[in-house]
């Protein structure tokens, strides 16, 4: 494969941080509408899209940051990714920053080593957040053309930042694996691609709960009822890599080439909306030949980009 120039990789990434942001800032908007039971299913149902202008969040807002890192210096500095995380955190914290993340971030901001920072969440064993997961697919699609194990390590780089387990690691090297593959197929018809999908994910993710369960979202049948993936796999209420990313590579296998409807999928179960919608737009964005449709698009707000 023939090896692209930097502004070519940012331009990718790019369509990946538009799916991203999009499928963000398209799912919060069903926190809110989710109050009201009856008119959320009347939407869904209905596919009609929230009128009003959607805000996305911290995954957004991460995701940036790593585009940042990466357009300067070609690779993740884990250091300057510190800096900027924190920055951004500082310039504007109510993007729906979790627990963890504010801990973390006020950290940074106040010059403390991200190292200690991330290593000291949860009592010593660190995040297994879908945080690292959130914000990674522009990432997986920046080093396309690289080999699997370039993926892995800048993944498990920007995941280790904020997140120190394993889990959370393995949980952003899954995705930025899957966008990549997204990308190198991008327009790809054949249904086999699917289990490829999945396969080519699993060749390179460490062993570790989130595989397993990604491992079992491979082998639902297609006749797999939304109900019943959620019940087998979660749908990130546990606002973890084991309980997100699994459910979020089977919506995006299942739509791999049709952004609306991984995103009506997706919404549809429930959970951690908005980072599963951002997963699942940052892969499907790029599997779409498509990408993120342009009146989705205009319905998001600018990004701070």
């Amino acid at each position: 494969m023939m090896r692209c120039s930097h502004d070519d990789r940012m331009r990718r990434a790019l369509v990946s941080l538009d799916g991203l942001s999009v499928g963000d800032s398209f799912g919060e908007c069903f926190f809110s509408l989710s109050l009201d039971p009856v008119a959320l299913r009347h939407r869904l149902e209905n596919r009609l899209r929230p009128g009003w202008q959607w805000l996305y969040t911290d995954d957004t807002e991460m995701a940036m940051g790593i585009l940042e890192v990466l357009d300067r210096h070609q690779r993740i500095d884990q250091d300057d990714l510190a800096q900027v995380f924190a920055r951004r955190y500082a310039a504007d914290n109510r993007r729906g920053y979790g627990g963890g993340a504010h801990q973390v971030l006020m950290r940074l901001g106040g010059g403390a080593n991200w190292r200690q920072a991330s290593q000291e969440l949860f009592g010593g064993a660190g995040s297994l957040g879908n945080g690292g997961a959130m914000r990674v697919a522009p990432l997986g699609v920046y080093f396309a053309e690289e080999d699997s194990s370039v993926i892995v390590e800048q993944a498990q780089l920007s995941a280790e930042v904020t997140h120190a387990h394993p889990e959370g690691q393995a949980g952003a090297i899954a995705i930025a694996l899957a966008s990549a593959y997204a990308w190198n197929h991008r327009g790809g018809g054949n249904p086999r691609e699917k289990r490829e999908l999945f396969e080519h994910v699993l060749a390179s993710t460490p062993p570790s709960v989130t595989r397993q369960g990604i491992e079992a979202a491979m082998e639902l049948p297609r006749s797999t009822a939304l109900g019943d993936a959620v019940r087998q796999l979660g749908n990130g209420s546990r606002v973890t890599a084991p309980d997100t990313v699994p459910f979020a590579l089977w919506c995006a296998a299942r739509h791999f080439n049709s952004f609306p409807d991984a995103m009506w999928t997706t919404v549809s179960g429930g959970g951690d909306i908005d980072t599963n919608c951002a997963i699942v737009g940052g892969i499907v964005a790029c599997s779409d030949p498509r990408g993120a449709p342009s009146e989705w698009l205009a319905a998001r707000e600018p990004l701070n980009w």
